[in-house]
């Protein structure tokens, strides 16, 4: 196995036990990108030099005797989250020469941590996209098979972790950018209860929903992840004070838990290979011990719409910031202000931020107000209600993490309808305020598929803890493109 294959947990235990270094851990991270990455496309941005310093700081630690567990190790961050002196685009050409005046709180975090920066990755412009195809700059490419989509919005730092061009890699999830390229990419991707992870510093889509979230090898690197940059701050006044993530029950049998199988989430529409897939995941976990009930949420069927409603009126608002005279690109050809504003914004966002800004505007317009935002806030209460309900019933919610393997690019680009349904299971997870990650759990044709695992706000160590023991009980984790 290569240096750049290597867990979180497995390379802490090599550079604490001396047998190699962070800078050659750091190297061969930065060699795979150069040897991968003209094919994936997952990165904008390569920070070799930072990361080669970085390393050799974590190295100088490792000899005074420390034991941090990330410290050392080299991670990608997406590049809507701002990294202090890092050119920072959010993947749209409004911000092609803007570069990070500060930190955001995870990126502050994670330095403390010692953990080492390679680099700043693709995404959907604004992370509005499921395929990644909507990056102003390029399309990333799924490692498994170039052919098709990674996922989205998350989908270069979730392609890196996949090709091993990085150990794990920050994402953001607001309507499931983490977990639905983990499904696609075989790979772990997590998603913290709203208010677990500070925002601050993050570029605002919807900020009623964004998350910052974990892309990892594993299950107990996603959770060592989420434990570094978890936390409230006073930066962020949506962030949560509620106690620190454990990881004492992780290793805990689930047997007695009682998990709970949403029937509207297995409904026609779902590929069928999937379904069996998940099915034999559900199995599994019966098998640990686990006892399997049914469970009803009849308004999941609402939350697409309410999802939609929410982060396009919240889109709509956020992107005003975006005008052409702060910062960003300008267009200065016009002879007043309201031209510069104008000429600004259409040369500057692509077609679905175009989209989701005049859909949201119209949302939020007189007379329209109270019939959709409005609407959909209540609507969105009562989901949120729906879920308290059942977790009263039971431990963790499972489902698929998307309805197919990923697609070719290009198949579902012209149709943004139909690339919406992409996230018709991980929707509901933020729109019902709860926590949520996908788990690999088979192939079909070769391509990796996800299980999605649920749990109440803020109970993240209960949803580890089933997700780890699945992993343990199974294989697929350890699978690799080739």
């Amino acid at each position: 196995m290569q240096l750049n294959e290597l867990t979180i947990e497995q390379a802490h235990q090599g550079l604490v036990g001396r047998e190699f270094t962070s800078r050659e851990l750091t190297q061969a991270c930065l060699d795979a990108i150069k040897k991968r990455d003209n094919d994936v496309q997952a990165f904008l941005e390569v920070t070799s030099d930072l990361a080669i310093d970085q390393a050799d700081a974590a190295d100088e630690r490792f000899k005074n005797g420390s034991k941090e567990v990330l410290n050392g190790i080299p991670i990608a961050i997406k590049d809507i989250i701002l990294q202090k002196g890092i050119p920072a685009t959010g993947g749209s050409k409004i911000l092609e020469n803007y570069v990070a005046t500060y930190d955001a709180t995870v990126i502050a975090k994670l330095k403390e941590a010692g953990a080492v920066f390679v680099g700043k990755t693709n995404l959907d412009e604004f992370a509005m996209g499921s395929s990644n195809e909507n990056s102003a700059y390029k399309k990333t490419h799924n490692p498994w098979d170039l052919e098709r989509v990674p996922g989205g919005s998350s989908g270069g730092s979730t392609a890196a972790v996949a090709a091993h061009m990085c150990l794990a890699a920050l994402g953001t999830d607001t309507g499931g950018s983490v977990r639905q390229p983990a499904s696609f990419c075989g790979t772990v991707g997590l998603k913290p209860t709203y208010g677990r992870v500070s925002r601050y510093g993050i570029m605002a889509m919807a900020s009623s929903l964004d998350q910052v979230g974990p892309i990892t090898k594993s299950v107990k690197d996603a959770a060592y992840l989420l434990q570094a940059i978890a936390g409230p701050d006073a930066q962020d006044s949506s962030s949560s004070d509620q106690p620190d993530i454990s990881l004492d029950s992780i290793n805990n049998d689930i047997k007695g838990m009682k998990i709970g199988m949403p029937k509207e989430y297995f409904i026609e529409g779902m590929d069928f290979a999937i379904k069996q897939i998940v099915a034999k995941a559900i199995a599994k976990l019966k098998e640990l011990g686990a006892e399997i009930v049914e469970v009803s949420l009849p308004l999941t069927k609402y939350a697409l719409a309410v999802y939609q409603l929410t982060v396009t009126s919240e889109v709509s608002s956020n992107l005003a910031r975006y005008d052409g005279i702060r910062y960003g690109h300008s267009s200065r050809d016009g002879d007043n202000l309201e031209k510069v504003y104008a000429d600004s914004r259409a040369q500057g966002f692509g077609d679905e931020v175009k989209r989701r800004i005049m859909l949201g505007t119209y949302a939020l317009s007189a007379g329209y107000y109270d019939q959709y935002y409005v609407q959909a806030q209540k609507v969105r209460v009562m989901i949120q209600k729906e879920f308290t309900e059942v977790f009263k019933k039971v431990d963790v919610l499972v489902s698929p993490t998307s309805p197919t393997v990923a697609f070719k690019l290009g198949e579902k680009f012209a149709d943004p309808l139909t690339m919406y349904l992409s996230d018709i299971y991980t929707v509901p997870a933020n729109i019902g305020g709860i926590c949520a990650m996908s788990v690999p759990c088979g192939f079909s044709d070769g391509l990796p598929v996800g299980l999605q695992i649920m749990s109440k706000p803020f109970d993240e160590d209960t949803m580890l803890q089933v997700a780890y023991q699945y992993e343990q009980a199974t294989e697929w984790h350890q699978k690799n493109p080739e």
